[in-house]
């Protein structure tokens, strides 16, 4: 090995892990004089790779000092002289770093070329990638930087549009910075997103009138009617129910698979949560009760006699009164908005999702999926927690 006028040389060590190693090596460095430039360890399935980038004043001895050592320790070593940065140079922006997180069943070869590729060929350059589940490979992180001529938002519609295709695991792209990290109020649909059923819709088979009902919600759908009126028609179908049955209806509730994790592990993380819901508040406020959840707001059914009367009680639940929940929140909460994440399945949770740092659309129509920051399709709601950077054994701990 030969430094270069720099005297910077870049040691690799790989081998076998046991403890010590790391300590032995920068033992002998540091006795030499060497200056520590950067470092970088990694562990997979009990081997190492650990990169030192030192500057030395002197190398006579050095290289023959840590062969020795590698040797006694059981590692391979490898010297490579490098050019170290030259901090006289004009000061170019450093490119802009992100975060895809894909999330599946299993994440195998393929989709990790799939993913890898398609961000090679946008221009983006892999730097890390960190495995954050345990048992098997269900989740990574992929650390990228972007250089100027790469449109986030392009990238992120391009990842959807892979994952959409492959339809086997989630891709969400995240800016790193200090809010990825710092999130603190989880706000969240409730029909279609964390129970796997639509109340309404409930209600309306056991009155009979689950074809009229639909009918509505169809039109709405199209654009025919808006989201106030589809309901206030809805409504009044329901006039005469018997409230006993919406009341054993919300004690029964078909849970989303991963809710109940999700907001368990968010509580002991001292998230706060909230349900903002189109929905009703029968429902909701008995979901509230079950999971521990913080707030509740949906609409309320007006009853009289033990009896439905087919109207609602004070301001619909709509788009706009689902943002405007979540900025109230927020700031009764002392919460900036970048740390919210907001989740949702439907076209009337895209003004929550719009406002919130991190909108997630959940098994949802198309149209929410290329609107909202990212999306999860293919796994739980328990997904939603990978994306925070919490690695399963973390999740273990909270849990």
């Amino acid at each position: 090995m030969t430094p270069t006028s720099s005297g910077c040389v870049l040691v690799t060590v790989t081998g076998k892990d046991h403890p010590g190693i790391t300590a032995r090596l920068t033992g002998l460095l540091a006795d030499a004089g060497a200056e520590l430039l950067d470092v970088e360890q990694v562990v997979v399935q009990g081997r190492l790779t650990l990169c030192l980038l030192v500057r030395l004043a002197d190398a006579r001895g050095i290289p023959s000092a840590l062969l020795f050592a590698a040797r006694e320790l059981g590692v391979d070593l490898d010297f490579q002289a490098v050019e170290s940065p030259d901090s006289s140079a004009t000061v170019t922006p450093a490119p802009a770093r992100y975060v895809v997180t894909a999330v599946g069943r299993a994440l195998g070869a393929r989709e990790l070329h799939a993913l890898s590729s398609h961000l090679a060929g946008q221009g983006a350059n892999l730097e890390r990638i960190v495995r954050l589940t345990h048992t098997h490979l269900g989740s990574v992180e992929l650390h990228v930087t972007l250089p100027a001529s790469v449109e986030p938002e392009a990238l992120k519609r391009s990842l959807l549009a892979l994952s959409m295709r492959d339809n086997t695991f989630d891709v969400a792209l995240q800016r790193e910075s200090l809010f990825r990290r710092s999130k603190r109020m989880v706000v969240m649909d409730m029909d279609s997103t964390l129970i796997r059923i639509e109340v309404i819709d409930e209600l309306a088979r056991a009155h009979g009138v689950g074809e009229q009902v639909s009918r509505i919600t169809e039109r709405a759908m199209h654009g025919e009617m808006d989201y106030d009126e589809s309901l206030r028609q809805r409504v009044a179908l329901l006039a005469g129910l018997d409230v006993a049955v919406l009341h054993q209806l919300a004690a029964n509730l078909p849970l989303t698979e991963g809710a109940e994790t999700l907001v368990r592990v968010l509580r002991r993380l001292g998230f706060r949560t909230a349900v903002i819901s189109g929905g009703f508040s029968v429902a909701a406020e008995a979901l509230k009760a079950r999971l521990g959840i913080d707030h509740a707001y949906s609409n309320v059914l007006e009853e009289e006699g033990g009896k439905l009367t087919g109207r609602t009680v004070g301001p619909i639940v709509n788009a706009r009164r689902k943002a405007e929940l979540l900025e109230q929140l927020a700031k009764q909460e002392g919460i900036l908005l970048e740390q919210v994440i907001a989740v949702g399945d439907g076209a009337n949770d895209l003004l929550m999702l719009e406002r919130a740092g991190l909108g997630i659309a959940f098994r949802a129509k198309p149209r929410l999926r290329e609107a909202a920051d990212t999306s999860i399709s293919a796994g739980d709601l328990d997904a939603i927690l990978y994306l925070l950077g919490l690695t399963h054994r973390e999740l273990q701990e909270a849990g």
